[in-house]
């Protein structure tokens, strides 16, 4: 996280002009594997947008007769699991759930923790260190030990999982958020609108905000990685979706017995949970490498 930061709040002494942006698109379209895991991602939304289309069962269908067929089965392509359920199926609807558990919480963390950062990062002084300090308590804790506990204190379910994570990406964000306002707050045509009677909301709107919402931007996209593995380990745990929904954590927690006679097939949900995480990984950062002027 350390690291990632660190290349993140190098922020260009320029006002992000609408020519910048072409250039960030330019660059991204030269990047292959960056254009690949964008595709993968939106082929995955399209998959979960379309899943009552292209799902040949229905997800929640069980049969003792159907129990753990394996990979290539005759009218089940990918096998079923322990209940007899198409595994194909309960894939493409599992999308639906891991994406929105996955993706929802970073741009609500976004809004939030951008706010938080910026406001402290502008003022300064001791309305940076009240609000700073209060987001420590909460970015000094890990990620896992964090949603975990939240998650218990609310009880399971989806609501409360999504309130979790945002929960915990908002602290995060929030610093880095801080970090940029602070030196970007320090630059000369900062200080010339102030000079010249400017009063904040309008520096903030206009000088400031062009400057630091790209870099917060990128550092947000390479959290949805972590949130989608984090929102497959509530439900793993039993703290997230409830059966007999499909998402792929909770998959991987019923199948965890059958891994020992049918292992092809336990291990798809965390397939997908894994090339859905490296996808917007790499997509991220491509992002942050077209945003580097200096590159």
């Amino acid at each position: 996280m350390t690291a990632i930061t660190a290349d993140i709040v190098a922020v260009p002494r320029i006002i992000r002009s609408p020519g910048f942006w072409h250039g960030v698109i330019r660059r991204l379209s030269r990047d292959p594997v960056a254009l690949v895991a964008l595709c993968i991602v939106i082929a995955l939304i399209a998959i979960a947008i379309l899943a009552p289309y292209l799902a040949p069962y229905d997800p929640a269908k069980t049969s003792v007769i159907r129990r753990l067929k394996p990979i290539g089965t005759p009218g089940y392509l990918l096998g079923t699991d322990e209940l007899g359920r198409d595994m194909l199926s309960r894939l493409i609807y599992g999308a639906r759930l891991s994406l929105v558990m996955g993706v929802i919480p970073v741009p609500i963390a976004f809004i939030i923790g951008s706010t938080i950062g910026i406001i402290a990062g502008y003022a300064g002084g001791i309305v940076n260190t009240l609000i700073m300090r209060t987001v420590d308590v909460f970015y000094a804790f890990p990620s896992v030990l964090l949603a975990v506990a939240l998650s218990g204190a609310l009880g399971s379910g989806l609501t409360n999982a999504l309130v979790s994570l945002t929960v915990v990406f908002i602290p995060q964000i929030a610093r880095v958020a801080e970090s940029v306002t602070t030196q970007v707050r320090r630059l000369d045509y900062v200080d010339a609108a102030r000079a010249s009677g400017a009063n904040a909301p309008t520096i903030i709107v206009v000088h400031v905000l062009s400057n630091v919402l790209g870099p917060i931007f990128v550092f947000a996209t390479s959290l949805i990685s972590v949130s989608m593995i984090l929102a497959s380990g509530l439900s793993f745990l039993g703290l997230g979706v409830r059966p007999p929904d499909a998402e792929w954590g909770l998959m991987l927690n019923s199948l965890r017995t059958a891994i020992y006679v049918n292992p092809y097939v336990a291990a798809l949900p965390g397939v997908m949970i894994f090339v859905t995480s490296i996808c917007f990984n790499l997509f991220s950062d491509g992002l942050r490498t077209a945003m580097d002027v200096k590159s």
